[in-house]
């Protein structure tokens, strides 16, 4: 009898719910000032895991349902929720070990909340939508759910002092949502970031040796972006993650500062690798 492939045999045991579609969620831009910033509800941008709530499961933006330890969603409400599993700034890898944890290490999710920002479902312009989502929070009186604070700005003055004293703080930057925007799938003009340092995803292609104080450990990744150009990260990254890199394959999030006159990001730094599966899920 023939063998079935492994990754075939692999498949085919896993769950019918952890190949589901990935939600439809929407995406962000990139801010460029010039816009009337007044028109805008300017959030901070959480270092989470992006999360959407079907009224009965939470999945992540790759499609795969997340194990969540007895109790987290009690009293959440029906409705569709977009929002991003959060514990406070700076604690992205232990937010991600967590949410990729199976079965749910209850100790581990103590702490965690999920921050929502959007209402999917709901027809209205994002206005209309985060009026509605804060009555429906507030309803719910859960711990474990709560609304981003959103707030208006008068400039663009304003808003780049906003955003200095959020990177002064730990926090990555921030999110500016339209009031008019309707809630779509895919990439938005009026959902838009702002950071204080420009970033960008690539692939794992290779781990290059380190040298000196890194001898026999990572030296830098080579990465590869989606159009094919291939560069090295070398810094950015902890002890831990230079004695085991990011696995060749994955992606990764790095930041930088403007491009190269050959169009290479300059002063690549590793943030982290980006969330696409529950561990063991991941393609």
């Amino acid at each position: 009898m023939r063998r079935l492939p492994t990754l075939l045999l692999y498949l085919l045991l896993l769950p019918l719910a952890a190949l589901a579609a990935a939600p439809p969620l929407m995406l962000a831009g990139q801010w460029h000032d010039g816009p009337e910033v007044s028109r805008y509800w300017v959030s901070e941008k959480l270092d989470g895991v992006r999360a959407r709530w079907d009224g009965q499961a939470l999945w992540t933006r790759a499609g795969h349902r997340i194990e969540l330890p007895s109790g987290f969603t009690r009293n959440w409400p029906a409705q569709p929720l977009d929002g991003e599993l959060w514990g406070g700034r700076g604690r992205f890898e232990q937010t991600s070990a967590t949410v990729r944890m199976h079965p749910p290490d209850a100790a581990g999710w103590h702490g965690l909340r999920l921050m929502v920002f959007d209402l999917p479902a709901h027809a209205g312009p994002f206005e209309q939508r985060l009026a509605a989502l804060r009555v429906l929070v507030a309803g719910a009186a859960s711990p474990t759910l709560e609304v981003i604070p959103q707030r208006r700005i008068a400039d663009t003055t304003a808003l780049h002092r906003h955003l200095a004293a959020i990177a002064a703080a730990g926090g990555e930057g921030l999110m500016l949502h339209h009031q008019d925007n309707p809630y779509v799938a895919g990439r938005s003009g009026g959902l838009l970031k702002l950071k204080p340092w420009d970033d960008a995803e690539a692939r794992v292609v290779a781990h290059l040796p380190g040298k000196g104080r890194y001898a026999g450990l990572l030296g830098a990744l080579l990465v590869e972006r989606a159009d094919g150009a291939r560069f090295r990260i070398g810094s950015g990254f902890k002890d831990t993650q230079r004695i085991a890199p990011p696995p060749i394959g994955s992606l990764v999030t790095y930041r930088y500062n403007g491009l190269t006159t050959h169009g290479l990001p300059r002063f690549a730094r590793f943030l982290r690798v980006r969330e696409e599966a529950p561990s063991g899920d991941r393609p």
